[in-house]
């Protein structure tokens, strides 16, 4: 392994744990402020931060999409994604939502095959229905007495995989700087929408913290929220320019292997923060999910090399 390699690993696991930090402020702060307050709040100071850089560094930026169709579906994909990831972490530990969400190389599989005609082996097959598996194992359902909102890390791996997609055939004719500028208006003008039409807790009426967390009304706690927000601004803008340096100039093969470091993060912080202790099943399962999804990642690598 070179030395480039491994900054470039040294970059992903910072960006990991940032990402679990961030992640555990929302945990600690969601019964006192509104799910959509944080996206708006942490997404307009990530883009601030973002625009900074770009007018330090004078980086050109393109602002006519080749995609605009694509790439408005590919911004809602994502807003939706983590809007449900945001509210899972309510009610599941770090550790198991978070390792629901790693089976997204699953269906990032199933779409390269639908929707890119990318040709799929019987072995990458094998290892998409054993990492399957080992979320049926994580999950531990009850048929009797199952709570689907155990399935929303699951959806948000589902969202988040097909917005990926949807990143890959763009990607193109749209640079980086294109399609992250799309992101950021359009989440901010979605978060906005969302503040007119659920801001002002009109539909908080219900008991159930994570449903409040939803619906309760924008800037009620300002005073004690307003500087975690802008702390998960800071970190959200930290972890994605960390990874975006680690998968701009080093091996990607090779460094994209430490994302799974986030689930460790998550037992940890769970574990210190929440008193967070995962079972020998969900540790079983989170295993079989990791092995899978390495195994699809490392045989797409090797795919792609050939090619």
């Amino acid at each position: 392994m070179s030395i480039n390699n491994t900054i470039g690993i040294i970059y992903i696991l910072v960006a990991m744990a940032t990402f679990s930090i961030h992640d555990s402020i929302l945990k600690f702060i969601f019964q006192k402020v509104s799910l959509y307050e944080i996206y708006f709040g942490r997404t307009f100071i990530a883009a601030t931060l973002s625009a900074t850089f770009l007018l330090i560094y004078k980086k050109k930026i393109t602002f006519i999409t080749h995609y605009p169709i694509l790439s408005l579906v590919r911004v809602i994909l994502h807003f939706l994604a983590f809007s449900v990831f945001f509210i899972s972490l309510t009610y599941l530990s770090l550790a198991v939502a978070t390792a629901l969400y790693f089976s997204t190389p699953f269906f990032m599989s199933i779409f390269a095959r639908t929707l890119l005609s990318e040709n799929i082996g019987y072995r990458r097959w094998l290892a998409i229905f054993f990492g399957f598996i080992g979320v049926y194992i994580i999950l531990n359902p009850n048929f009797s007495n199952f709570d689907f909102k155990n399935l929303l890390p699951l959806l948000c791996a589902f969202f988040y995989a097909l917005s990926m997609t949807i990143t890959k055939m763009t990607s193109d004719k749209d640079d980086t700087f294109t399609q992250l500028f799309y992101f950021y208006i359009i989440t901010i003008i979605l978060c906005l929408f969302m503040y007119f039409f659920i801001g002002s807790g009109q539909f908080d009426k219900f008991s159930d913290p994570t449903i409040k967390f939803i619906f309760r009304e924008w800037f009620s706690n300002f005073d004690y929220t307003w500087h975690y927000i802008v702390l998960m601004g800071i970190l959200a803008s930290i972890a994605f320019t960390c990874v975006f340096k680690a998968y701009s100039t080093y091996s990607t093969s090779i460094t994209s292997i430490f994302e799974y470091s986030l689930i460790i993060w998550s037992i940890i912080i769970g574990y210190f923060l929440f008193d967070d202790i995962p079972t020998i099943r969900t540790i079983i399962g989170v295993i079989i999910v990791m092995s899978a999804g390495v195994y699809i990642f490392f045989k797409r690598t090797k795919k792609e090399s050939r090619g």
